[in-house]
């Protein structure tokens, strides 16, 4: 318990005219609560009133026993202070994935990036995701920024600013993702058939081997086993490392694929996709290729004799198909030969089977009639195995 001194509206010392020394504040005694944190670093608040002193000292003593306790100046950080800090440890992933971070955090900012990280509160992010929805953007938008936030907080709440995150189950707005487009065995060809020659192994490498487009960039003649059939992806376009380490999981492939792509690749060429005079290719010359071979396809369906223009017109591929659209193929071939989810997921080298069904899922048959007969025969195997007159009452049902 203490005097606190006189200070004027700029917070300057006020002197005592008569000693000339620091006058003291008139209003009798100050309390002052302090404590400790587990870093040993002493807290200290002053109160007019014992019992507003006490309140929060025992909220501060129980934040400390539960684990919760946040340093009283790092609680005045701003959601933007923590994004930049945030951002910086974040600088050492890929590109593309580093650039994706820094558009979800302008969408954060904007919403919140004034505020103390510990006053957002559940609510606001609630309001926050329906007011980004009302705006026009997508779900799987919402979804993804969301996602980011949550992710900011635990890293937050690792560092010791914030007790809680503001982000759960509760205000995760919908996924709100579609389903894949799959073209057809027929479109895939037409596609194929419509490229440069050069660039059409882009096409195989996608639609029969799963490549991504920066992998498929990226592949060296050295990285393909023509004769055993198997291709390994080492590094992506131009020369960075894969995705995630399962992206280097060895592809088998069937000889006739081998054979197609050994065509493409004579001797010397460095790169399995090139530009006909032996140079790497990037992923947005194969891109611009495909616009132009679906171009060319909607120009054949228009102009196709009327016998023909139904074939024509289902060769046709949608607006927006991408060479990343040829894996959602590759897989569904997989699947109607009756693969199931570890296999598909081990050819298109998903890092988890989760991200394999959240893709595909729907594309494995219905099961109903297998899982039908597979009760149906355990019963079939009971009454066979019982008494007559047992199975006789296990065939029989009293209805009343």
């Amino acid at each position: 318990m203490r005097r606190r001194y006189l200070t004027d509206a700029d917070g300057a010392p006020v002197l005592d005219p008569e000693t000339g020394k620091r006058a003291w504040e008139p209003a009798g005694e100050v309390w002052r609560a302090w404590y400790r944190d587990p870093d040993g670093i002493e807290h200290t608040r002053h109160f007019d009133r014992k019992k507003d002193g006490d309140d929060w000292l025992r909220g501060v003593t129980s934040s400390i026993v539960t684990g919760t306790h946040v340093d009283p100046k790092a609680a005045k950080l701003t959601v933007n202070a923590w994004l930049d800090t945030w951002l910086e440890g974040y600088a050492s992933r890929a590109p593309a994935t580093l650039r994706q971070a820094r558009v979800h955090a302008n969408h954060i900012r904007k919403a919140f990036g004034s505020r103390r990280l510990a006053d957002v509160r559940p609510s606001d992010v609630k309001a926050w995701t329906a007011h980004m929805k009302a705006q026009g953007l997508a779900d799987s938008t919402v979804y993804a920024v969301h996602s980011r936030l949550a992710q900011v907080y635990r890293d937050a709440i690792h560092d010791g600013l914030v007790p809680r995150s503001p982000c759960s189950r509760r205000t995760s707005p919908p996924m709100g993702r579609q389903r894949p487009y799959v073209a057809s065995t027929a479109q895939v060809w037409a596609l194929h058939d419509a490229m440069p020659e050069h660039l059409r192994p882009a096409i195989l490498l996608g639609a029969f081997a799963g490549l991504r487009i920066a992998e498929a960039c990226g592949l060296r003649s050295s990285d393909v086993d023509f004769v055993a059939g198997i291709i390994t992806p080492a590094v992506q376009y131009p020369a960075k490392a894969l995705k995630t380490a399962t992206s280097s999981t060895a592809v088998p492939i069937p000889a006739a694929l081998a054979a197609m792509l050994a065509t493409n690749v004579p001797d010397g060429t460095a790169w399995v996709l090139h530009d006909g005079l032996g140079r790497q290719v990037g992923p947005w010359a194969v891109e611009r290729a495909m616009v132009a071979a679906r171009a060319a396809l909607v120009k054949a369906a228009a102009e196709a004799p009327p016998d023909e223009a139904a074939a024509a017109r289902a060769r046709v591929l949608p607006d927006g198909f991408r060479h990343h659209d040829l894996r959602h193929y590759y897989a569904s071939v997989l699947i109607a030969a009756g693969a199931d989810v570890k296999v598909v997921q081990a050819r298109l080298r998903h890092a988890s089977a989760k991200t394999t069904l959240d893709t595909y899922a729907h594309l494995w048959p219905e099961t109903e009639e297998a899982t039908r007969a597979a009760i149906g025969a355990a019963i079939t195997a009971r009454v066979a195995s019982v008494p007559a007159s047992l199975a006789d009452s296990l065939r029989t049902f009293d209805v009343r």
